[in-house]
């Protein structure tokens, strides 16, 4: 219905899913400028959304356990393991070849099970895409942990073992952000379960933890960190976003993780303004639950554990994250129909300059690592990292699209025809969506008129001089209040004298105070003796 709410899609999603551990995840979508924003649960579904229907978003991890393999229940292990499967497919979660050759093992385990002569052939390993660029090395490493370490698991036991795994690596949990410091270096900026971070070339240059974090504020497209670290040391780092829209959402991801992960308790949430000046400035509140709080319900789930449906990897270059779709509960398939939302879409399938995965080719399936690089990759597992020259994830903000229609056709489709999941085939489907179309159609009828971005900016500029306007009427208001007591004040001074003697004044006083104070003063011991009385 129109005026749905955030909470009720997510809800039914999740009812639909079986899930009961939601509290971690979200539900993201693009507006047609290209920005990414999760979906806020207190608001209008239809109000939030500036593209026209049918809306396409997206179901994705929005706060990862501290713990993962702490959970409660597997069907919200799956959910969390097939979000950074698809983070190390995409060159978010970096790690040494060593640690990427058993994380991709484990994935072969769980999803096609123990190593077989007669199923497997010789370099069966390289069919799959596990990150963004393979070396040979690499695939007969997996191949070979595969056949001779991980014999006899279970998918529930390779994936929790993965999940474990993927907890210990630096840049577990991260959804970078990018910017420039100061200096107009290229950075990357993303909250973690334990932390803020900041990401340049492959490094992790600052890491800064919750409790350290005392606010976090923007203006426009400028980002302000305020640290306060031990012997009171106070820091303030700058960094600037693409576009205004960009370092607000920045802004929100930060104030949503910092109250999930640091707080005790979700009555301890207060709403935050980006600006020092009340009436300036965006206003923000997280509205759900803490990290603690979701803990301690997650152990009081006592149920049969819900019916999870496996679907094997399937072997091909194509992205692996359609191939493979997720577990659903036992609902009727009719009812599966029902809702057109990807299950785990994933995270952004970006690269070059904007958001998440350091691939530089046009393809997914190129090597794993550049020429030039590989054999130093080879020769030296302790330095290497499974990605390019520096940490630069994306070439935009799209996320890979959701299929408009069915997930099973969707499913059905990519595994017939083995069509590549290409950074292109991204663009081309985001750019025939029905929102781009009709403000394609917009422009062309108005082309003096105001686009998307520049209305919003006008009414950004109205609402400002309403509120400054608001508060200087409040101002005055208080002030007269203020002369008025002050006046009719025993204070003998010069200036209150000279008023006091005024026929204004006099007239003011005998007509309007007067009467005033005693109907006041009236009321007040009317109130004090029904006090006395009960």
């Amino acid at each position: 219905q129109r005026d749905a709410k955030g909470q009720y899609l997510f809800d039914l999603l999740c009812h639909h899913l079986n899930l009961l551990e939601k509290d971690y995840f979200g539900i993201r979508f693009v507006d047609p400028d290209k920005q990414r924003h999760w979906l806020e649960f207190t608001k209008s579904v239809v109000k939030q959304m500036r593209a026209q229907p049918p809306f396409t978003m997206c179901f994705r991890v929005k706060f990862y356990p501290t713990d993962p393999a702490a959970l409660k229940e597997e069907i919200t292990r799956y959910l969390v393991f097939l979000q950074i499967k698809r983070d190390l497919y995409h060159g978010r979660l970096l790690c040494k070849t060593s640690d990427a050759a058993l994380l991709a093992a484990y994935i072969l385990q769980a999803e096609i099970g123990d190593y077989d002569p007669g199923k497997h052939p010789e370099g069966y390993s390289s069919k799959f895409q596990f990150f963004p660029k393979h070396s040979e090395k690499l695939e007969r490493k997996i191949a070979e942990i595969h056949k001779s370490e991980l014999s006899g698991q279970t998918p529930a036991t390779s994936e929790l073992n993965f999940l474990r795994k993927a907890q210990t690596l630096e840049t577990y949990g991260v959804d970078p952000h990018p910017c420039k410091d100061v200096s107009g270096n290229a950075a990357f900026l993303a909250f973690t379960p334990f932390g803020f971070v900041v990401l340049q070339g492959n490094k992790r240059v600052h890491f800064i933890k919750w409790n350290e974090v005392t606010k976090m504020k923007f203006e426009g497209k400028t980002f302000y960190l305020y640290v306060s670290q031990k012997e009171e040391k106070k820091i303030v780092l700058t960094y600037f976003a693409p576009t205004p829209e960009a370092c607000k959402h920045l802004w929100k991801c930060g104030i949503e993780n910092q109250a999930f992960y640091k707080l005790e308790k979700s009555s301890q949430v207060r709403t935050v303004s980006s600006s020092n000046l009340f009436f300036k400035g965006s206003r923000f509140r997280y509205s759900g639950r803490v990290a603690k709080e979701v803990m301690e319900s997650s152990a009081k789930i006592k149920r049969e554990p819900p019916e999870i449906h496996r679907a094997g990897l399937v072997p091909s270059r194509s992205c692996p994250s359609i191939t493979h779709g997720p577990r659903l509960s036992s609902v009727p398939r009719t009812r599966r129909r029902a809702v057109h939302i990807s299950i785990m879409e994933g995270l952004e399938s970006l690269r070059d300059s904007a958001h998440s995965t350091p691939v530089r080719s046009a393809s997914h399936g190129d090597a794993f690592a550049g020429p030039g690089r590989s054999g130093r990759a080879e020769s030296s597992e302790r330095v290497a990292v499974i990605a390019d020259e520096s940490y630069s994830p994306a070439d935009s903000v799209l996320p890979t699209p959701v299929a408009e229609h069915s997930l099973e056709l969707m499913l059905l489709s990519r595994q017939a025809n083995g069509a590549p999941c290409s950074i292109e085939e991204e663009k081309e489907s985001e750019a025939g969506t029905p929102a781009a179309e009709a403000e394609g159609e917009l422009r062309a009828l108005c082309p003096g008129g105001l686009g998307p971005a520049q209305a919003q900016q006008v009414n950004k500029f109205v609402l400002s001089v309403l509120r400054l306007l608001l508060v200087t009427v409040g101002l005055l208001f208080v002030l007269l209040l203020l002369l008025i007591v002050l006046t009719e004040s025993d204070l003998d001074t010069a200036f209150f004298r000279d008023i006091r003697q005024t026929p204004e004044f006099e007239q003011f006083h005998y007509q309007y105070f007067c009467p005033l104070r005693r109907w006041f003063a009236c009321k007040l011991r009317a109130v004090v003796n029904l006090l006395i009385d009960t």
